[in-house]
């Protein structure tokens, strides 16, 4: 059967409102032009994230009743605890809120000024919080990453000549490595068993620990099954256990492969690092037994975490979202290849020649988007990454992407088909599409808030 067909039947439905094309352009004006700032009521097809926006299961809205909402020790704490260690296989388990509140936690109890933190590409709240703690992160991915054409299977990895350069020079200033799996800022591209495996082997030379951001791992195991030689017959729960043993620790938004609509985890080894995260966590968070969540939560992220390694919604998810990509590379439009897990990137630059990195093309890309179809999507790129040198010019990234996340289970595919319908027309008429300049851009995370003009 060529037909991709949903592993789930649809019990609760939620209406979508329709818009026209002023209605758009009047409601992305007010918005001074930035897709977050509209309101998601007045969006047809939501794309912005993966993050928190997916579909909960029977069983999660089960578990959810079965919450236990004790301050301390709670009963839905040890299932939260047993359901990660069942994966992640760490020492200790520490729930937070979301992924950036792991990266907040982590930063502030082992992170110093003047500290260098290695990855495959650091994403965008994981670079502004190590900033915020006055360190570098620095992006090493492999070189083939930054061609938007190359089909290298694992465009996620990290280089691993240049990890091993950088920590013979710099490991005393090295608190540990950070790969993203699957590797998000880079398209959503996985990270091969053979490159963790080697990239731990690295850091143990240098005493450095090996973390994981591991926010689609799930995704990034079932890539390996499909991709990497060995692997095959293997289930994508073995090969996530494999994943993480080559890890000292991880740190995951469980909004994305965990079917939350909130919640985090920090999993790691290090008995004082886990003191030091829990005593801050206290601080800011919550008690250690619940870390800012509720214990329906907790109940419904333990499950999440075993639902998300069935087989058969892996098959499923890559396969959806591969369909987009190939009916739009049908169309002509350029995209990031080859295709991600959780989404496919939109090339901006290319997709808008006509317009300079000055002008945005990747923002006005997913503005037009909008005016265009009522689809709201994501930006990773010159407005996302882009900084200003002391001298006035920019720096830009060496992507300019628009990233269209699909949430987990909530879209059919002929709202795909709409998606690819509504950007080939979008394409080919591209060079209607206007340029933008910032009004305002604040220096940590400027797409949340940043408002434009049309130039």
């Amino acid at each position: 059967m060529k037909t991709i067909i949903e592993p789930f039947r649809i019990k609760v439905v939620e209406p979508i409102r329709m818009t026209t094309r002023e209605e758009r352009e009047q409601k992305m004006a007010q918005a001074d032009f930035n897709p977050f700032r509209l309101r998601a009521e007045d969006v047809l097809i939501d794309l912005l994230t993966d993050s928190g926006t997916g579909a909960m299961s029977t069983r999660q809205w089960a578990g959810i009743m079965e919450g236990d909402e004790s301050y301390a020790g709670a009963r839905s704490f040890f299932r939260f605890e047993a359901a990660v260690r069942g994966v992640f296989g760490h020492r200790h388990v520490i729930p937070t809120h979301q992924g950036r509140a792991s990266e907040r936690l982590l930063c502030a109890a082992v992170v110093k000024q003047g500290d260098l933190i290695p990855g495959n590409t650091h994403f965008d709240t994981t670079r502004a919080n190590i900033e915020a703690s006055h360190a570098e992160a620095l992006d090493i991915p492999i070189a083939e990453a930054r061609d938007p054409e190359n089909l290298h299977p694992f465009k996620g990895n990290i280089d691993l000549d240049r990890l091993a350069q950088v920590l013979e020079r710099e490991h005393h200033r090295v608190p540990f490595v950070l790969i993203t799996v699957t590797n998000n800022s880079g398209g959503g591209q996985p990270v091969s068993m053979e490159n963790l495996r080697s990239a731990k082997s690295i850091c143990q030379r240098f005493g450095v620990p090996l973390f994981l951001d591991a926010a689609r791992f799930a995704e990034n195991a079932y890539f390996i099954k499909l991709r990497e030689p060995g692997f095959q017959d293997k289930s994508p729960r073995e090969i996530a256990k494999e994943m993480f043993s080559y890890s000292d620790g991880a740190l995951m938004s469980m909004k994305k492969d965990a079917f939350g609509n909130i919640g985090g985890v920090i999993s790691l080894n290090s008995d004082s690092w886990a003191e030091k995260i829990r005593t801050l966590l206290i601080l800011t968070e919550g008690f250690v037994t619940y870390g800012g969540l509720a214990g329906r939560d907790l109940e419904a992220l333990a499950i999440g975490l075993e639902e998300v390694l069935e087989e058969d919604y892996l098959r499923y998810r890559i396969a959806s979202t591969a369909y987009v990509g190939k009916h739009l590379e049908a169309e002509g439009v350029p995209l990031l290849k080859p295709f991600g897990g959780h989404a496919i990137y939109l090339n901006g630059r290319k997709f808008c020649e006509h317009l300079q990195d000055e002008q945005l093309p990747g923002w006005s890309l997913s503005v037009a988007l909008y005016e265009h179809a009522g689809i709201r999507a994501c930006e990773i790129g010159n407005v996302m990454f882009g900084r200003r040198k002391p001298d006035g010019s920019w720096q830009w990234p060496a992507l300019d992407l628009v990233r269209l996340a699909i949430p987990r289970r909530v879209y059919t595919q002929s709202h795909m088909d709409y998606v690819v319908e509504a950007i080939g027309e979008l394409y080919r008429k591209r060079q209607e599409i206007r340029g933008l300049t910032f009004v305002q851009r604040h220096d940590v995370l400027p797409h949340f808030s940043a408002r434009f003009r049309k130039v």
